[in-house]
This record gives C-alpha cells, structure tokens and sequence, in this order.
C-alpha cells in the first residue's frame, strides 16, 4: 500500500482586477509598490460589465481589458483594494477580494515564494 503525503494548504486571500489594458502597467506598478511579489496577468480579457461589452478582439488596446490575479494575506489584500478603488472609480474595471486556498507545490519554500 502506499502511502500519500498530505497536501500542504493554507488560507489566502485572491484578488482579482479587471482593468482598462492601457492602465495594466500602472496597476503593476502600484502593485509593485504594495510590496506584491507575484501575479497572473490576463491580457484581452472580454466580458460585459456597466460600461456595456468589452470585446477581446479589438485593434488596439483602447477599448480592451485585462485581467490581473494575485494571492496574498489579508492585510495585503485591504491595502490592494484600498489603493485600486480610485484607478477603476476614474478608468472602469472591477476589484473582487475573496477567501482561497493556496495549495503548495514544493515541500520546501523560501517565505518570498508564497503569500
């Protein structure tokens, strides 16, 4: 019989970001600033919100928009949210902060590695 190591977890938080493609690199740089060392970045992402549909197929990036994940700990997670609410309240995009399980690949991992 063999044996499974368990699976090593632990409660995050995710922050998801939509944002107009032409403002994904100051929203980098603001994460940048907040100290976040990893994130997913979605470029051309399509979707209907209150500025009506966004098509991902556009010629420039004017009317596009981009998706930006990251996983963090709580006190990172309010300071994001805090600092990105001007940038969509000008500009449009959406901030969704929500509970997550951050499921470790490796054993082993320096504290820079995970959130």
């Amino acid at each position: 019989m063999t044996e499974q190591k368990a699976t090593a977890t632990r409660p995050v938080k995710k922050v998801e970001i939509i944002a107009a493609t032409v403002e994904v690199r100051k929203v980098l740089e603001l994460l940048e600033e907040l100290g976040v060392s990893g994130y997913t970045l979605i470029r051309e992402a399509e979707g209907m919100g209150d500025r009506g549909h966004r098509l991902a197929d556009e010629v420039t990036d004017v009317f596009t928009n981009s998706y930006i994940m990251v996983c963090c700990t709580p006190e990172l997670a309010e300071r994001i949210s805090h600092r990105i609410q001007p940038r969509i309240k000008k500009y449009g995009g959406a901030c969704i902060v929500s509970d997550a399980v951050w499921v470790r690949h490796r054993d082993e991992r320096s504290e820079r590695d995970e959130p």
